[in-house]
């Protein structure tokens, strides 16, 4: 469980209730089924239209992701392809086909063995970046139904509004209710605000939070199997590698630095 996620939503709820009721109001009167069924219902429907089923029907499951902590140990991924770099470069390539075979990431199951099938090193590359750039693509499908729902919430709001202004203003004829209805009637604008704001935008954020760490990972990964493919030393991997966990990538004058003091090291040790 992301406890944050939960957190964040419990929190921005509390607040909102929170300065209502210190402002004098009474709980009650945030509840208005109407405005309730318009907003969300309406919000439902907008996207509902705006999307296809297959990509609808796995809401559910994108909503786990988000309030579900990933298991992703970056710095476990780099000291185990340090490990298959030591292998390869010991044994050759060949020598990490069965642990290829048995790996439980399909990403780097698949590209440790077209690594191990003597596959182009260009040509791995562009295969694996479409592999990452495609999955990129299928999420952020899942995070435009939250933008779209965060877009249209608001929209509902205001139409839940107008429509009980309309109904407000035809019963006129008695002055004393006026101002409780107008109220109520302006619910709807804050359940579509605060809707979009606490819930669907900040879910889409945390979505994206998600995608670029999951392809952060799957970069480690490829720089790994490119690496070890064209037989750099480990030392050098794991330099390259944790440059990903510090935030940056090394330049390519550091890089080739970094390559001729570890063939030194390399000379001097043999």
């Amino acid at each position: 469980m992301d406890r944050t996620t939960l957190l964040g939503i419990v929190i921005g709820i509390t607040s909102l209730v929170l300065g209502f009721v210190l402002e004098g109001g009474h709980v009650s009167s945030l509840f208005q089924l109407t405005a309730a069924l318009i907003v969300f219902g309406g919000t439902i429907g907008a996207v509902t239209v705006s999307f296809p089923w297959s990509q609808l029907k796995n809401i559910p499951r994108v909503l786990k992701e988000a309030f579900t902590e990933p298991k992703r140990d970056l710095h476990q991924l780099i000291e185990e392809l340090v490990e298959l770099a030591t292998v390869a470069r010991r044994e050759g390539l060949l020598a990490l086909e069965s642990r290829a075979m048995e790996h439980p990431h399909p990403f780097l199951r698949e590209g440790l063995m077209m690594a191990v099938d003597g596959v182009d090193p260009q040509a791995l590359k562009q295969i694996l970046e479409l592999t990452i750039d495609t999955k990129e693509e299928e999420k952020l499908r899942y995070v435009r139904i939250f933008e779209a729902a965060g877009g249209f919430a608001p929209t509902m709001g205001i139409i839940g509004t107008v429509m009980g202004l309309v109904h407000v203003l035809s019963n006129i004829n008695d002055p004393s209710n006026l101002g409780p209805a107008i109220a109520m009637a302006f619910i709807a604008t804050l359940y579509g605000v605060s809707s979009a704001n606490v819930l669907y935008l900040p879910i889409a954020n945390k979505l994206k939070a998600r995608l670029q760490e999951e392809r952060l990972e799957l970069e480690m990964m490829l720089e790994g199997i490119l690496s070890l493919q064209a037989g750099e030393h480990p030392q050098l991997i794991q330099t390259k590698l944790a440059a990903f966990v510090q935030g940056h990538i090394p330049s390519k004058a550091e890089t080739e630095e970094k390559t001729y003091a570890a063939q030194a090291q390399s000379s001097r040790s043999a």
